[in-house]
C-alpha cells in the first residue's frame, strides 16, 4: 500500500486511489490520469483490503478497483467499501472484456459501483493509451455530479409532477429507454415494473460492449416477469418482451401500425455510442410517433437529446432521470433543459410510470 506524500490537495482537484494487483495497471492508469493536472493520485493499493484502508483513510473522490486480486477482492471489497465507509468514493471497476468478466461487472454496478472499465487482457497494454479520453471524461462526470449533489443546484423544471403523470396503455405501442453511466440498476428497477400484461415491446439501448449487454439481457431475463432477449439484426418485435440492443451496433425499429421489426447495423459509424439512444429513438419516431413512451436514464454526454427532440416532435413523450438520482447527470440534462422531457424522475417513480404500461391492453398486435 502506497499513500502520496501530499495526499491533501488543492481544491477543485479529484484525488483518485488506484487498487490493482498488477503493477503495470496501475502504472498505466496513473500515467492515463496524470496526463490531466485535476487529477491527483493520493494512494495505490495491491488487494482489496489496501483499498479499503486505503479509502477510510484518505476519502478519495475516486476508486479504480480491480475485481481479482489476492487477500480480498475487488468485489468483496466494494461491498465493505460502500458499508462502512462513510464518505465512500464513486468506484469504477476493472473487468476483463469476457462473458465472465461481464457478469462480475453487473454485480458490481448492482453492488454500487458507478462504473466499468472493460480491459481486453493481454490486449490492454497495447489499447491502454486509446482508451485515455474516455476514461478521463468519464471521471470527471462522475466526479462533477456528486459534487452537484453535495451542493443545492436549481433543479430543471419538469412539464408533470410523478404523481400526475399517466399513462393510458391502450395509447402506447412501444417504449424505448437509452442509459449510459450508471444505467444497470436503474433498467433492473423500471423492467423489474413490468408484469405478464405488458402488451408493447419495449427497446433499451445501453452503452456498453456487446458480451456486457448479453450478460445485461441475460441477468434482466433471469429476475424478470416479461422475457428479455439480446436483440438480434430482423427480429419481429413481440408484445409483451423487452429488447437489449447489442453493443458496438445500432439498433432501430422499423414497421408502424404496432407492428415492428429490429434494424441493427454500424451505420453510423460516426456516431460517438454504439448503440446510440439518438438512432433508436428517431427511428421510434417515425414507426409509432406519438404512441411512443421514452425515458433517458444516466449517463454522460448528450446522446438521446436529438433522439428525444424527434419524439417531442411528433407528440410522444419523454422522461428523463432527475438530478440527484443519476451517477452521471449529462443525458437526461441535456435532454430536460432542451425542453424536451415531459418529467423529471427517479427510478422508483419512473418505475411507477413504466408499470401503468403493463395496466391494460394496448392496440398492438403480435
Amino acid at each position: 500500500m502506497t499513500i502520496a506524500s501530499t495526499p491533501n490537495t488543492v481544491p477543485g482537484s479529484i484525488r483518485v486511489v488506484l487498487a490493482d494487483d498488477s503493477a503495470f495497471m496501475r502504472n498505466a492508469l496513473r500515467r492515463m490520469l496524470e496526463a490531466d493536472p485535476v487529477f491527483k493520485i493520493v494512494g495505490t493499493g495491491k488487494n482489496g483490503q489496501e483499498a479499503f484502508d486505503l479509502c477510510r483513510q484518505l476519502q478519495p473522490d475516486v476508486l479504480t478497483l480491480d475485481v481479482e486480486m489476492p487477500v480480498m477482492d475487488g468485489l468483496t471489497a466494494l461491498k465493505k467499501i460502500m458499508a462502512e465507509v462513510p464518505t465512500a468514493p464513486a468506484v469504477l471497476m476493472c473487468s476483463s472484456l469476457t462473458s465472465a468478466g461481464s457478469h462480475e461487472a453487473l454485480a458490481a454496478l448492482r453492488s454500487g459501483a458507478a462504473d466499468v472499465i472493460a480491459k481486453e487482457g493481454s490486449t490492454f497494454s497495447l489499447n491502454v493509451d486509446a482508451m485515455r479520453d474516455d476514461l478521463l471524461a468519464k471521471i470527471k462526470a462522475i466526479a462533477m455530479t456528486r459534487r452537484l449533489r453535495g451542493s443545492t443546484p436549481r433543479p430543471v423544471r419538469a412539464h408533470a409532477s410523478p404523481s400526475a403523470f399517466k399513462v393510458d396503455p391502450r395509447e402506447l405501442d412501444l417504449v424505448v429507454i437509452g442509459a449510459s453511466t450508471g444505467g444497470p440498476p436503474v433498467l433492473e428497477t423500471l423492467v423489474a415494473a413490468l408484469t405478464p400484461e405488458l402488451h408493447v415491446p419495449v427497446v433499451i439501448a445501453q452503452h456498453m460492449p456487446v458480451l456486457f449487454t448479453k450478460s445485461l439481457a441475460e441477468r434482466l431475463n433471469s429476475a424478470a416477469k416479461v422475457p428479455v432477449l439480446h436483440a438480434e439484426h430482423a427480429m419481429k418485435m413481440s408484445a409483451g418482451t423487452v429488447y437489449i440492443a447489442p453493443g458496438g451496433l445500432h439498433t432501430r425499429v422499423r414497421g408502424g401500425a404496432g407492428r415492428f421489426t429490429l434494424d441493427i447495423g454500424p451505420e453510423p459509424t460516426t456516431a460517438l455510442y454504439r448503440p446510440s439512444v439518438n438512432e433508436l429513438f428517431s427511428s421510434a419516431a417515425k414507426a409509432s410517433a406519438a404512441r411512443t413512451l421514452g425515458f433517458v436514464c444516466t449517463g454522460m454526454g448528450d446522446d438521446g437529446m436529438l433522439g428525444s427532440r424527434d419524439l417531442q416532435a411528433v407528440g410522444a413523450r419523454v422522461i428523463a432521470q432527475d438530478m440527484p438520482s443519476c451517477v452521471v447527470y449529462g443525458m437526461p440534462k441535456s435532454v430536460a433543459q432542451g425542453g424536451y422531457a415531459a418529467a423529471s424522475m427517479n427510478p422508483d417513480e419512473m418505475a411507477k410510470v413504466i408499470a401503468q404500461v403493463s395496466a391494460k391492453q394496448s392496440r398492438f398486435a403480435a
